[in-house]
């Protein structure tokens, strides 16, 4: 058997499926595509519908989608008029009623191209309760040549009615070495910081939590260097509880958070998955690590406390993370933290 979606990394599973559905003229009508911001969704829904218009489908031997024939190149370079892609308008929180209406009164103009004409719906999970009740009749009696994919974070915020007439499709977190494999075959930036900086390039794998579109998007040096202070920043806090720091040495790092509340939540946010792996690691040998790419790296910090020490610094940041949440002042949360975890004396 020839292979299938070769441009989706890892979802083994899911590819099957979806090969073996194409392969058999049985693929759904409708498919709800759920995974976290960047673990691949839309890439998911074009290669599916490049795949169902690919001219060599039938063909066995032949890769799914092939990439070479004329539809394959149309779907994947963007420039299909038979895929649609619907989402919402800019500045906008929510995905209204009136892109719906414009979707139901398309889906009835036959497709140009080929035989499949497929929508694509962003953040499907973001539709107003109007939007979904007016896109449940097309959804319900769609045109024999139309194929719904709804990408969403979470199925939570969806009608019952409508995720029971289109299958779930999950995405799956990818190994970080399928990440960097792919990364460096396709991408020459990734080729080139991976030999320049390649522990600024292990930091972005390990910080892309198994997700492709993330991985991706911080080769982007400005959207990468934010994250990356952040997690040095999460590693200088725990430095100063496994060398012992004076309150002096705590004040300056507290210092260098600044005084933006939403910045000073991530950073400690940040700071809770360093926590959450090192205890972790005092569980086990191979835990699932959040933080941490290098289980080198996170055993030998981790051992430089005990599981009670811990423990005790993690429901301090969850304290202070709370305390953030209902409003309380920056600068004494900050320091209520630096006396619970007794690095300032009260």
């Amino acid at each position: 058997m020839a292979a299938v979606f070769t441009d989706i990394v890892g979802n083994e599973s899911l590819k099957d499926r979806l090969a073996a559905d194409i392969r058999a003229s049985s693929l759904s009508h409708a498919y709800i595509i759920e995974g976290a911001r960047g673990s691949g969704k839309h890439t998911i829904a074009r290669q599916i519908a490049a795949a169902l218009s690919c001219e060599r489908r039938g063909d066995h031997t032949s890769p799914l989608p092939c990439k070479g024939c004329i539809s394959c190149r149309k779907i994947l370079s963007g420039g299909s008029p038979d895929v649609i892609t619907v989402g919402r308008e800019e500045d906008k929180a929510t995905l209204g009623v009136d892109a719906i209406r414009k979707l139901k009164n398309d889906v009835y103009i036959a497709p140009n191209d080929t035989d499949v004409k497929v929508y694509i719906i962003e953040d499907a999970h973001t539709m107003t309760i109007q939007a979904q009740n007016a896109f449940l009749l097309t959804l319900e009696e769609p045109p024999a040549y139309v194929v719904f994919f709804l990408l969403c974070e979470g199925t939570e915020a969806l009608l019952e009615t409508i995720r029971s007439r289109a299958p779930i499709l999950h995405t799956e977190p990818i190994p970080i070495q399928a990440i960097d494999e792919h990364l460096c075959r396709v991408n020459a930036e990734a080729r080139a910081l991976k030999s320049s900086a390649p522990s600024e390039f292990a930091e972005i794998l390990a910080t892309a939590d198994g997700r492709i579109g993330t991985a991706i998007a911080l080769l982007d040096s400005h959207k990468r260097k934010p994250i990356l202070a952040r997690r040095e920043a999460a590693r200088s806090f725990v430095r100063l509880f496994s060398d012992r720091k004076s309150a002096i040495a705590t004040l300056q790092f507290f210092k260098t958070l600044g005084k933006q509340r939403e910045a000073i939540h991530e950073q400690l946010s940040t700071i809770l998955l360093c926590l959450r792996d090192l205890l972790l690691c005092k569980q086990a040998d191979e835990p699932p690590l959040c933080f941490f790419g290098s289980y080198e790296e996170a055993h030998a910090l981790a051992y430089r406390f005990t599981t009670p020490e811990l423990l005790s610094i993690i429901d301090a940041v969850t304290t202070a993370i709370d305390r953030l949440r209902t409003n309380a002042n920056v600068r004494l949360t900050l320091t209520a933290l630096g006396v619970q975890t007794g690095l300032l004396q009260a």
